[in-house]
């Protein structure tokens, strides 16, 4: 059957260095709220989000959340679906298997940076870290693992998964992870959106698109 476009299964084609003086130039294009000023419950928010990620809590709230914070309403459900995901049914390797997939894909260098971290917060070795730069048709991937990063690249090509990666992905997750999937998936390419359209800086520590 016909699709909209093929995934990219492969490498993404663009350099690296062009691309972060693309999507990060010198500086923000929209000012974060100073830290002193953040409504105390939306910090709450962000501790919920971070205790969900295996991180712990802080006092000041990342940069990107307070240039967030300008939309407090927004903010708020980006806030409770993070967490929903962190909590979800996907198993957190699987999940961050995707995530990077999708960070490297729309070359977000600030997306890429944190979930390295995160992802081998939960197992994901560095070289499995440089292979999902290669993409699903990358050797040395189990079937599962390939179909979680296949799926990533078909929603971005077709916006919908083929037949024999829902098959895949099917004989190992249930009904709840298969909807919590593309769902997944939508949620970090709007945080990509985000994440490049303003222009957020990376932080301390984030090497963006060259961290492994």
């Amino acid at each position: 059957m016909e699709r909209l476009r093929e995934p990219q299964t492969g490498a993404a084609g663009y350099d690296a260095t062009v691309r972060h003086a693309k999507v990060l130039g010198d500086a923000p294009r929209i000012d974060a709220i100073p830290n002193d000023e953040i409504d105390p419950d939306l910090l709450d928010l962000v501790n919920s989000l971070r205790e969900s990620a295996g991180a712990g809590r802080v006092s000041v709230m990342p940069e990107f959340m307070r240039l967030m914070a300008r939309h407090p309403s927004i903010f708020r459900c980006q806030m409770e679906m993070g967490t929903a995901l962190f909590q979800g049914h996907i198993p957190p390797r699987e999940r961050e298997l995707a995530v990077l997939r999708i960070s490297w894909l729309s070359g977000t260098p600030y997306e890429w940076g944190e979930h390295v971290e995160i992802g081998k917060r939960y197992g994901l070795t560095g070289e499995e870290i440089e292979r999902v730069t290669k993409g699903s048709s990358a050797p040395g991937w189990s079937v599962h693992d390939a179909a979680v990063l296949r799926g990533v690249e078909e929603l971005f090509a077709d916006f919908a998964l083929s037949d024999a990666t829902w098959v895949i992905l099917a004989s190992s997750w249930n009904e709840a992870q298969l909807i919590e999937y593309p769902m997944m998936v939508g949620q970090y390419l709007t945080t990509a959106f985000i994440l490049n359209s303003l222009r957020v800086q990376l932080a301390p520590g984030n090497q963006g698109l060259a961290h492994r």
